[in-house]
């Protein structure tokens, strides 16, 4: 019986992670990234820049059965998102050439959506129309769901899953976040990410229809304050009001961290995903348990 291909363009952590699950399950997984060195043996790997012009011209002779998607700023302007999504995403589609792979994937965020009152949204919410990376975001996904291929979207929130990260060390050093006013985040671990990506990956494989667009969030939608007081908590660390961060210290940065909203993912659940960690706390527990 032949085993169903994959090709991971950028394939950082995520790909990797999703890449091994499938190749669990006797799947071929080809990566591309700049340096291919970083990339698993068991991997065919390719190295190329995918912002730069003919960097994915190799694709087409591949033929490969699914290609995954997971592209990253060049930098954090919307020059460096430009690059990085909309370019990219160009590239990507010129290097399939004629090849029609029965689906392609694409990770994207949920900082495309314009709530940033705290509202609830799922796929169908609107889009932003003024924060200049995300449209850059947008419209690399609008490029690939136009393109006739068949293809879908995962907005991703708030992965997290690395240990000693930045989050991490942070409340660890007593700085939290102010508790008023609220701010709610979502989050995903990324086993989940990797998880859910194989899993459509799999439906299709097996002939089942996908949703256009999903957002890749757990359960549990949580103000910013709570999740840093429970995670010093968990840490073993005392939560005084003095700890938080005050007026100078400087809160995190940026249209997309700043704003908020409450993630729904009923998509997700409807395809019948189970999520590993369904909430921060299950998913925190297990990370500080590595350590």
């Amino acid at each position: 019986m032949k085993h169903s291909s994959v090709l991971i363009v950028g394939c950082g952590d995520i790909g990797i992670r999703t890449g091994g699950l499938l190749m669990a399950q006797g799947w071929g997984v080809a990566g591309v990234r700049r340096d291919s060195s970083k990339l698993p043996a068991e991997f065919f790997a390719y190295a190329a820049n995918y912002t730069q012009s003919a960097s994915l011209d190799f694709i087409a002779p591949l033929e490969p059965d699914f290609v995954l998607a997971t592209f990253n700023p060049a930098d954090r302007t919307p020059a460096g998102y430009k690059a990085g999504f909309q370019t990219a995403m160009s590239h990507l589609i010129s290097g399939l050439g004629s090849h029609r792979p029965r689906h392609i994937l694409m990770v994207s965020s949920t900082r495309v959506f314009a709530e940033a009152l705290g509202g609830w949204v799922d796929e169908g919410s609107p889009l932003t129309d003024d924060d200049p990376c995300a449209l850059e975001i947008i419209a690399a996904e609008q490029q690939l769901l136009t393109s006739g291929h068949n293809a879908s979207v995962v907005r991703f929130a708030g992965i997290y899953g690395i240990p000693g990260s930045r989050l991490m060390l942070r409340v660890r050093s007593g700085e939290l976040s102010h508790s008023e006013p609220v701010s709610y985040t979502n989050r995903i671990h990324r086993d989940d990410c990797a998880g859910f990506l194989a899993h459509l990956l799999q439906l299709v494989d097996v002939g089942k229809t996908i949703e256009p667009l999903y957002i890749g969030v757990d359960d549990e939608p949580a103000p910013r304050y709570e999740v840093e007081a429970w995670l010093a908590r968990a840490m073993g660390l005392e939560v005084r009001p003095q700890q938080r961060l005050s007026a100078s210290v400087e809160q995190p940065a940026g249209r997309g961290e700043s704003s908020h909203k409450r993630c729904r993912n009923k998509a997700l659940h409807n395809s019948g995903y189970q999520l590993i960690y369904p909430d921060y706390k299950s998913g925190y527990n297990a990370l500080l348990a590595q350590n």
